[in-house]
């Protein structure tokens, strides 16, 4: 005899990687995909907060005044990821413009290349610990978490984002190493040298792609007077031209040449330009973020009126 199948069980709903306080309710969660960037949650006195991800991220402990200036924290984990940045395209920027001369030093850019992208690597890292360490928690929580070098959690967007980009830059250092030897046969520069900047530019797209995503709470968006925005878009446009960089970058095996030497050169300086304009900007979004974090009642609230 045949019984009727049982119902499957319901669906929990999506939410944040975030704990609530006893007493508090969570509202709406929404997000690119499956991910949850932002939310509002109701506090037990009938008010409600809008959480969003980067922002809270971004803001820290927000329990220790560093200076007042915006371009000189350096007691700030987030302000030193921002420095490393800057110096890293500083050096694919100015690498990239002096490629475009024949009379430059070969040796010389390659060692610039190879310094920024371990300048790249180690901010890239940062970033990374700053999403693992972020706070778990809204509201009054008050209390410390331990400092974790790595996590597995993968319903983050946010953690996706740094560490695909983190390994993106790893193999900028891969490519960037091998490029400083120049005895390398034609079939030996696109496996060694090509092949892991083609796919460290791809690595680069994604995070772009996915801190995009976090920043608008969909796919794609436009706000341009938005600072995070700004941010991710700047990233997000000179990953698109590490990747043309890339494409152009590759040695035909007939000529044993590059596609197009200026492409690339010219590909890598933007791409560098646009990379070193977001990383000065991270340094007054993070500034800004604390200010607020500090400024406000409940230290971990970001309000605001309405998705």
């Amino acid at each position: 005899m045949k019984t009727a199948a049982e119902p499957a069980p319901a669906r929990a709903p999506a939410q944040s990687y975030v704990a609530l306080p006893p007493g508090w309710q969570r509202v709406r969660a929404d997000g690119a995909g499956p991910f949850v960037t932002r939310e509002i949650v109701r506090r037990p006195d009938g008010s409600e907060m809008l959480w969003e991800s980067r922002a809270h991220r971004k803001r820290g402990s927000g329990r220790a005044a560093d200076s007042g200036s915006v371009w000189w924290r350096p007691r700030r984990r987030n302000w030193w990821m921002a420095v490393l940045f800057v110096l890293g395209s500083l050096c694919f920027t100015a690498g990239g413009i002096a490629a475009q001369w024949a009379t430059t030093s070969r040796p010389a850019i390659g060692i610039t290349f190879f310094v920024g992208s371990l300048f790249f690597t180690s901010a890239a890292y940062l970033q990374y610990a700053e999403a693992v360490n972020a706070e778990r928690a809204v509201g009054p929580s008050g209390r410390r978490t331990r400092w974790r070098p790595v996590s597995w959690e993968p319903r983050r967007v946010d953690w996706w984002a740094a560490l695909v980009q983190l390994a993106g830059t790893v193999l900028f250092n891969i490519s960037t190493f091998a490029a400083m030897n120049t005895a390398l046969s034609t079939t030996q520069v696109d496996s060694r040298v090509w092949a892991p900047d083609a796919f460290g530019s791809i690595a680069f797209l994604i995070a772009s792609e996915l801190a995009l995503a976090e920043v608008c709470h969909r796919w794609l968006c436009l706000r341009r007077r938005d600072l995070p925005w700004k941010i991710v878009a700047l990233n997000l446009l000179g990953s698109i031209t590490f990747g043309v960089s890339a494409v152009a970058s590759l040695v035909e095996p007939a000529s044993g040449q590059p596609v197009s030497a200026h492409v690339a050169n010219a590909g890598t300086s933007i791409g560098g330009a646009c990379f070193l304009l977001g990383a000065l900007l991270l340094m007054p979004e993070s500034a800004s973020a604390e200010r607020r974090a500090l400024d406000a009642r409940l230290p971990t609230a970001h309000v605001h009126a309405s998705l």
